[in-house]
């Protein structure tokens, strides 16, 4: 008897699971299509023709329509989403005008210093984003509460290309503490090897010691400013998820048993708001990814959104769709991710 339970206990714990993972895919799967069809419809709204993009406005009538019929663009709409669709499955959104490379080469390029970016950025908020939350919430309507408000209010409403502008002209143009525009200096941009397309790693592996210091006085200003928008977010979600833990019954009984208030704060607090911070962290991760277009421009940083803003502004459509749906496909990725951390950490969601 109790080994029949056991297998029906077994069967149905399959059964979740299984349930779990086809969801999982299924979600992936809808929303990853969702996304193609977006760029695809975008890509044949916008008042630019590819085909002319590409062989030029003044190509004869018979290269223009050869183009079409060998883009797949004379085909039925449909039939066009579903090639969209295979080539964008297996990497291939087409060649660049500008650079004339495959889309998917230039992509790998410039992406890892996108990714350098935002990573610092994400860092910067992190490490500072959180304890100035746990400041807030603890010190609830005191003057440090409204300072940690403010300068989260701050990086919320002033544009970020407004402060790259400023902290160009007051820490590289006046004071000289950081490098300018760009990712590295010219004295090293011919003597500098790229490994791993990652600069920094690259020149810890290289054991260049004066690379390493001038691409980190290259990136710290616009990873810093990247930094102040995700602590902005951070500290504020870090206070809202103090104050609910904080009014738990748990904490008064933890004050009760005469623990010390930072042994309940950091120890019993703080991790249990951690569970939804990874949620909060990884979001903002990705927000940094995707949305780092203007601070890239503003400091010449050669990474994936510079990248589509140039492709942007030279009607390389194909360049632009691929960029997108890299960013897209990597925002999806990192919100699954986030996704499945919580319920590992968090057993209560696991049962629903």
């Amino acid at each position: 008897m109790e080994a029949r339970t056991e297998a029906r206990r077994r069967r149905a714990s399959a059964s979740v699971i299984a349930w779990a993972v086809a969801r999982f895919i299924g979600i992936v799967v809808i929303t990853y299509l969702g996304l193609l069809a977006v760029t695809f419809f975008i890509g044949r709204v916008v008042p630019v023709d590819p085909v002319l993009a590409i062989v030029g406005d003044r190509a004869p009538a018979s290269v223009v329509a050869q183009a079409r019929k060998e883009y797949g663009l004379d085909l039925p709409l449909y039939e066009q989403f579903v090639l969209y669709v295979k080539n964008a499955l297996t990497g291939n959104f087409g060649r660049s005008v500008l650079s004339t490379n495959p889309v998917m080469t230039d992509i790998a390029r410039v992406f890892p210093a996108t990714i350098e970016l935002a990573t610092l950025g994400t860092i910067i908020g992190a490490v500072l984003g959180v304890p100035l939350g746990v400041l807030a919430a603890v010190k609830r309507g005191t003057i440090a509460d409204q300072i940690v408000r403010v300068v989260g209010l701050v990086g919320y409403s002033v544009p970020i290309f407004w402060l790259g502008l400023i902290a160009l002209l007051i820490f590289y143009a006046r004071l000289g503490w950081t490098e300018g525009p760009g990712r590295i200096g010219i004295a090293y941009e011919f003597t500098f090897t790229p490994i791993t397309g990652f600069y920094l790693l690259d020149a810890i592996l290289q054991r260049d010691w004066g690379a390493f210091r001038d691409i980190f006085s290259h990136i710290i200003l616009p990873a810093s400013l990247l930094g102040y928008f995700s602590l902005a977010y951070i500290s504020r979600m870090t206070r809202s998820f103090m104050l609910n833990e904080l009014s738990q019954e748990y904490i008064v009984a933890a004050r009760a048993k005469g623990l010390s208030e930072t042994r309940i704060i950091w120890r019993h607090a703080l991790r249990n708001a951690a569970v939804p911070l990874v949620t909060v962290i990884a979001l903002s991760y990705a927000g940094l990814l995707e949305g780092s277009v203007l601070t890239e421009t503003v400091f010449a940083w050669p990474g994936l959104g510079l990248y589509i803003t140039n492709s942007l502004q030279n009607a390389d459509m194909n360049a632009v769709l691929g960029g997108t749906i890299v960013i897209g496909s990597v925002f999806i990725g990192i919100n699954l991710l986030s996704d499945v951390l919580y319920r590992l950490l968090d057993p209560r969601t696991r049962e629903r």
